[in-house]
């Protein structure tokens, strides 16, 4: 039996308006290891020929997405290859004079998944649902949105930067809420909040009217 509990949005929009969703409750993971023995439960293969099986699968999937291609398993779900620059360097403006970025620059940064609609029907027809008792836990609402950029404008004032989890700190935003909400401060005209640095170095400065 699996639980679900409905969670608020984690911002509100500037009406206040509240917004349910259900999520589900997730209790644990269940590795190859724990696969394998219940495949093999069922068939005349042995945990260990499973997991080798399995291996070798994601080896050759591994393999097509190398190669520029897709890989498709019924009943699993499509796999692509996802792109992105490396460490230190920019982007490419495509402005006259600006530097192109060569294969040199370019590395794969992760693998997107597009469950096969089987594998959905098959998960809808197992799962039995009932309402958790606990709840997720939910960003603060102790500010408005013109309050929270109040608070980091007047923290720039006097730092040299805002990290996500400074940020999150002094609004008792979710990381991800917090995160979110800055990167569209960044990108919003006259906020006054400027970005700086990439990924797991990205701060969050002062921008210049």
């Amino acid at each position: 039996m699996a639980t679900y509990e409905m969670q608020e949005m984690s911002l509100p929009n500037d009406g206040g308006e509240r917004v349910f969703y259900p999520r589900m409750r997730l209790t644990g993971q269940d590795d190859l290891e724990e696969l394998a023995r219940r495949i093999a439960q069922g068939t005349s293969f042995t945990p260990a020929e499973v997991k080798a099986v399995a291996q070798a699968l994601a080896g050759e999937v591994a393999r097509s997405l190398a190669a520029g291609r897709s890989a498709k398993i019924d009943g699993l779900g499509i796999f692509t290859p996802s792109l992105g620059l490396k460490e230190g360097f920019g982007r490419e403006t495509g402005l006259p004079g600006s530097a192109r970025r060569n294969a040199t620059a370019i590395r794969v940064r992760g693998v997107k998944f597009r469950a096969d609609k089987g594998l959905v029907a098959e998960t809808a027809a197992q799962c039995r649902l009932e309402r958790s008792e606990r709840k997720f836990r939910q960003s603060s609402r102790a500010y408005t949105p013109a309050e929270r950029l109040a608070l980091a404008k007047g923290h720039l004032d006097s730092h040299p930067w805002l990290s996500v989890g400074e940020y999150e700190a002094m609004t008792g935003l979710l990381h991800a809420t917090a995160a979110r909400e800055l990167r569209r401060w960044a990108a919003q005209e006259g906020s006054g909040i400027g970005v700086s640095g990439r990924g797991s170095h990205r701060v969050y400065v002062k921008k210049q009217q």
